[in-house]
């Protein structure tokens, strides 16, 4: 469905970016914008179009779940190197919803009680309910991404993570979830400018971490690891999409697109009134 704010793409943005057989990570041109016709200073208009559509769609599957039976919600999952604009997205494209129907989990280290169970454990906590979006900054990816660079886990370990993963993810979409995975792809140097900019800046220096280079020399290996995981866990149910993200305009636009059509596949309708609509007309009116 192409909707007003859509308009302005010049294709399929769920096609275009969609990981499908034979993708190749290193064929990925992060300065391009797939899709979209229009430059930098016209992406605000199509933006604010979009944080529209999405703020309604976002009432009616909330509304929508306070129906009985009607278990449909959105699950973002957001992975990247450090600087690639997943803080941005969170701000730009699902900020502009009402907060009371969303649900955002990051998730860093494990603690020790996390570590006595599942690594799917502490994911399914945080599993969105009927009605809401939900979003994942970082996600159950981080135990064969970090845990296959970092050699956190041993090999046949991750390789049954993959298969655990593609059920779990299956299971939430047998429930009505519906998951939008998506990795905000940026150069090497983009990334080194972005980490640059944090030193230079006083304002920025919260931002940093020393720990970002120590990663940042695994590029090849955090690259090797994403290629994996788009081949073993982008499915039917539940595929990947790579968002080119040098340019943030364009990355946001690009989410903000997924998220739509994923609302738009629902299709979230207003519910019925549980009340007679004109005699609470004529009580209201009495008063």
């Amino acid at each position: 469905m192409t909707s007003k704010s859509q308009k302005h793409w010049t294709g399929d943005v769920s096609s275009l970016l969609r990981v499908n057989s034979g993708f190749r990570l290193d064929r990925v041109d992060a300065e391009a914008t797939p899709g979209y016709g229009r430059r930098k200073r016209d992406s605000i208009e199509d933006l604010v179009d979009g944080a529209d559509e999405l703020s309604e769609l976002q009432e009616r599957l909330f509304s929508a779940s306070r129906a009985p039976g009607t278990d449909a919600a959105v699950l973002l999952v957001l992975q990247a190197m450090d600087t690639a604009g997943k803080g941005g997205i969170i701000r730009h494209v699902v900020g502009s919803v009402d907060p009371q129907g969303v649900s955002l989990a990051a998730f860093k280290k494990p603690t020790p009680e996390e570590l006595e169970h599942d690594f799917l454990w502490r994911i399914r906590a945080q599993v969105p309910g009927p009605g809401m979006i939900g979003v994942f900054d970082r996600s159950h990816y981080e135990d064969v991404l970090i845990g296959r660079v970092r050699e956190l886990a041993p090999a046949d370990e991750i390789e049954r993570r993959y298969g655990a993963i593609n059920g779990f993810e299956s299971e939430l979409v047998g429930r009505g979830i519906r998951i939008v995975k998506v990795m905000l792809h940026i150069s090497p140097r983009e990334q080194r400018d972005r980490l640059m900019e944090r030193l230079d800046r006083a304002d920025k220096h919260w931002k940093y971490n020393p720990s970002d280079v120590d990663e940042r020399m695994l590029w090849p290996k955090y690259m090797a690891a994403y290629q994996t995981v788009f081949e073993r866990t982008s499915t039917a149910a539940a595929p990947w999409y790579v968002v080119p993200a040098n340019r943030k305009w364009y990355a946001r636009l690009a989410v903000q697109s997924l998220m739509l059509d994923a609302l738009h596949d629902i299709g979230p309708r207003w519910p019925a009134a549980g009340f007679d609509v004109e005699v609470e007309k004529e009580r209201l009116r009495a008063t």
